[in-house]
């Protein structure tokens, strides 16, 4: 006997919004073909619920009642002036820029005239004019069954293809922006390439910012798909910064050849409702990755980091640290799955979680996991969860340091623990100015 599964009224919603828009969004015929596919596996699988182990915390399902339109046509005109204003502290990190506006790329706003060492195009133009076979390949939808991944196929806009030639070492980083303006409420949907040739070395920055007045409610969807060759390196960061409200669906999946480096930060803040998925798999013996990120929640934000790190090769490294800050009603939600394959040998994996909680009504879920294969291995996992150490307060307080002043001064501490891993300086000091700012407003005197 066959069941029907009732479709909710958000899931629905999406159908009806795809054949509104299937025509208008970008594209061969080939990837007109992928997003029928992909939005035909999104009709079988729905939205994520909390039934699925991995969305367990997070359950989309429940929490997405309506759909916004499609932002397919909605670039907003912003100046540079604005521009600035929405990057805020980022606008102080000296990078080359190419923006995107609600989803679609804004030329006149970027700055690629000398970005030596990196190829850079935009993937709306790539999808619309390139020959079947490359469009085709931009618009697949990554294997696993994952509904979020199926979606960004079926809809995305636009995005950043960007490439560093073999043997290449880019001395200043690339800022991918992408702002989300104007006075009606929608959703974008974007993804990006990244891929190092062999040998080479770059430092890439993707920012998501919102500018002031903006309406509140948004829904984006971004998959960025990472591919570092033989002997080179990546630094990878990825900023999102948010008035509180709006839904953030993040997917990161990493592919490493043998030596390859992978270097990323994740920093969270003022997101409703956000999911940061992190896949990476070693492909080549020898990689290493460093995966690091900070977030900051208040009032009822939800922030999940769920990563899965797969070594499927011998003689690999990876290492991750998270760090959150919890405040009001905030929740944090960190899931850790490290695999070692059986012919993984000499795998060497670390990963620690941490959450400080400001709040009794703050909560933090973790599970980490490790699924150990192979027997020549050294791996290890760890999660704390704490409150602001009432003994150090006092000594601060005693010391003559006004207790709102001091409290700052041990958040900002606990977090800087975690930007401090940023390599980039000025980007560094960006994501503190952050922090400062989420400080000023939650810490309680």
């Amino acid at each position: 006997m066959n069941v029907a599964v009732m479709k909710t009224k958000a899931e629905q919603a999406i159908s009806e919004n795809f054949e509104a828009v299937a025509e208008k969004l970008p594209g061969s015929e080939a990837v007109k073909a992928r997003r029928a596919e992909a939005i035909g596996a999104f009709s079988g699988l729905g939205l994520p619920h909390r039934r699925i182990e991995e969305w367990k915390y997070t359950d989309i399902r429940a929490n997405v009642k309506e759909i916004f339109p499609s932002a397919i046509h909605d670039a907003a005109r912003i100046t540079i002036a604005e521009l600035i204003v929405a990057l805020g502290p980022l606008a102080h990190v000296d990078a080359h820029r190419i923006v995107f506006v609600n989803g679609h790329h804004r030329f006149e706003l970027g700055d690629l005239a000398n970005a030596e060492g990196f190829k850079v195009a935009a993937l709306g133009e790539i999808l619309a004019s390139a020959s079947e076979d490359v469009s085709a390949a931009l618009a697949t939808t990554p294997e696993g069954g994952d509904a979020v991944e199926a979606l960004n196929t079926a809809f995305m806009t636009d995005g950043a293809v960007v490439t560093v030639a073999e043997g290449v070492t880019v001395a200043k980083p690339l800022m991918i922006v992408f702002v989300r303006a104007g006075a009606h409420a929608h959703s974008v949907t974007v993804r990006n390439s990244l891929m190092v040739g062999k040998n080479a070395s770059a430092d890439v920055i993707e920012a998501h910012v919102v500018l002031p007045g903006a309406s509140a409610d948004a829904q984006l969807n971004t998959l960025t798909e990472v591919t570092v060759a033989k002997g080179a390196m990546l630094i990878h960061a990825k900023v999102a910064v948010d008035d509180g409200k709006a839904l953030h669906l993040s997917n990161c999946d990493v592919t490493l050849d043998a030596d390859a480096t992978y270097r990323s930060f994740q920093f969270s803040t003022g997101l409703g409702l956000a999911r940061n998925g992190l896949n990476v798999i070693f492909e080549g013996e020898g990689s290493k990755i460093d995966l690091s990120g900070a977030y900051l929640a208040r009032h009822s934000e939800h922030i999940d980091t769920t990563l899965v790190v797969d070594h499927a090769v011998p003689r690999c490294e990876s290492r991750e640290l998270f760090k959150g800050v919890l405040d009001g009603h905030g929740r944090g939600v960190f899931q850790g799955k490290i695999i070692v394959r059986p012919d993984a040998q000499k795998t060497d994996g670390k990963q620690m979680s941490q959450a400080l909680m400001l709040s009794e009504d703050a909560e933090f879920d973790s599970k980490p996991e490790l699924e150990i294969y192979a027997d020549d291995v050294v791996c290890g996992h760890g999660t704390t969860v704490a409150e602001l150490d009432a003994d150090l307060l006092f000594y601060c307080r005693s010391r003559g340091i006004p207790e709102k002043e001091a409290r700052a001064l041990m958040i900002e501490s606990f977090i800087g623990e975690a930007i401090e891993k940023v390599d980039n300086e000025q980007l560094r000091d960006a994501l503190a100015a952050y922090a400062m700012q989420w400080l000023g407003r939650s810490v309680r005197g």
